[in-house]
């Protein structure tokens, strides 16, 4: 029998090559304010309700990308509150649609002309019926590097984060983030939170000797 010798520039790169890898961080309240008002600015229809989603809903990539308009919408009413199935874990999840976010949704579905059955967010890419998570961290990346942020620190998890992380900072309520989040374990909350090593030093810092 033949034999094959190993060649190693055959070998792909590893995914993380070059990357830094580890929790993205959340977004501050004036960094969410300073891209919204960008894309108002800049009239970017669509990017605005998919930020503005993103960032409500608290949404995975895998499951914000393959949205339908009628997981949101009860004909042409945008829901104040919607629960979908998560892709991960198959157990449902529900999610708040804040008045800003539907205003921004309304005028999105008005200039696509999208209907009940459509995906919220069409691939312009042919072939693909939604954009892809890839696309969806492009567009991500984009933002975050247009107010000067430092792209590599943050991600499409970035978004989902950033709520959850402020709805714990202001009220230390792990069960509810938990919730929101549509973690199965609350321990899966405390190490996404990382709130077990902030807390600890909170408290360190509150007591002196």
């Amino acid at each position: 029998m033949p034999t094959y010798q190993h060649d190693k520039s055959l070998q792909q790169a590893p995914w993380n090559k070059g990357k830094l890898i580890g929790q993205k961080a959340p977004l501050k309240v004036s960094e969410v304010w300073e891209i919204r008002v960008r894309l108002q600015i800049t009239h970017q229809i669509r990017e605005l309700a998919m930020f503005n989603l993103a960032i409500d809903s608290k949404l995975r990539a895998c499951d914000l990308v393959k949205l339908k308009v009628r997981d949101i919408c009860h004909g042409s009413q945008i829901l104040h509150r919607a629960t979908i199935m998560q892709q991960k874990t198959h157990r449902p999840v529900q999610f708040e649609i804040t008045s800003l976010t539907r205003q921004a949704i309304g005028s999105w579905l008005t200039k696509a002309s999208l209907r009940n059955d459509n995906y919220l967010f069409p691939s312009r890419v042919h072939g693909s019926p939604h954009i892809t998570t890839r696309q969806y961290a492009r567009i991500v990346h984009r933002w975050i590097s247009d107010i000067d942020l430092d792209a590599s620190m943050y991600g499409t998890d970035s978004l989902r984060r950033t709520k959850a992380s402020l709805i714990y900072k202001r009220t230390k309520n792990l069960r509810a983030v938990q919730i929101l989040l549509g973690h199965t374990k609350l321990e899966s909350t405390v190490r996404y939170l990382g709130t077990d090593v902030d807390d600890a030093l909170e408290l360190a810092e509150q007591t002196e000797i």
